[in-house]
């Protein structure tokens, strides 16, 4: 089901919701739903928040709130633009409230996060990072230099992403591109862990410094009183401060140096 179906969000709160299957890999109870009304039928990503694992560093119980809260504020981000976070709601489900997020088809043979060989990165790639295979030959991690990657890499800023694995960049059959678990992100400290760190440094195109001026205009007329039902004073306040500070300096920041700058595992 295309994401900008109008008919999306009416299914996603009140479709009805039956579990298919679960994504056995995930941290979190992960599970995989067929979703109908009214004559309408998708697929869809059904995260319980009685399965969300405990993190030594997240308030328990937070993450879908974590979750919806980014795609609200990636909606802002992406006004004017490709949306960039699927329809996700909260509501009840067969095992209690959670998070319900509209499943993305993907391209398969499409990759825009990868490791590869120093002869073989893909002309125009941008490189995050040199290291060894587990044969000691040499690897890169790269990213395409795409600009929905781009915009996807200043969310996470706003976001204060700490989990963008290059699994959770997904390159739809419809040729858009989605980010998707944003289960931990919008904490009050740094925690920014990502594998789009290509930009680092490189000034903000003039549309992308206009996003974050929008996302600002957003939070200063209701998106941070709606935000508020699911964020501590405190992360709205670092929110706030992550926004203005982008604004003073619109460049792709560089890791803060405070933990690991890319998340294990990468993938």
């Amino acid at each position: 089901m295309d994401p900008l179906d109008p008919a999306v969000p009416g299914l996603l709160h009140g479709g009805r919701l039956e579990v298919t299957g679960r994504i056995v890999n995930a941290s979190n109870a992960t599970l995989i739903c067929d979703i109908e009304g009214d004559g309408v039928r998708a697929r869809c990503v059904y995260k319980p928040i009685r399965g969300e694992r405990p993190l030594w560093d997240f308030p328990d119980g937070t993450l879908a709130d974590r979750e919806y809260a980014s795609y609200l504020l990636a909606e802002a981000f992406a006004a004017d633009g490709e949306p960039i976070v699927p329809p996700t709601v909260l509501r009840e489900g067969p095992f209690g409230p959670g998070m319900v997020q509209l499943w993305i088809d993907t391209d398969e043979e499409h990759e825009l996060v990868d490791v590869r060989a120093p002869g073989e990165v893909p002309d125009g790639w941008l490189t995050v990072l040199r290291a060894r295979d587990s044969l000691g030959e040499p690897a890169m991690l790269v990213h395409a230099d795409h600009p929905a990657l781009q915009r996807m890499a200043v969310l996470d800023v706003l976001l204060n992403n700490a989990d963008r694995k290059a699994g959770h960049v997904l390159a739809s059959s419809d040729g858009r591109v989605y980010g998707v678990d944003h289960g931990i992100c919008l904490h009050e400290e740094d925690k920014l862990r990502t594998v789009l760190w290509g930009w680092v440094g490189q000034r903000l195109p003039t549309e992308l410094r206009a996003t974050v001026r929008a996302v600002r205009h957003e939070l200063d007329n209701g998106l941070c009183s709606t935000l508020g039902a699911h964020l501590t004073r405190r992360e709205l306040r670092a929110l706030s401060e992550r926004v203005d500070g982008l604004l003073a300096r619109p460049r792709f920041p560089e890791p803060s140096g405070y933990g690991p700058a890319i998340p294990w595992p990468a993938f």
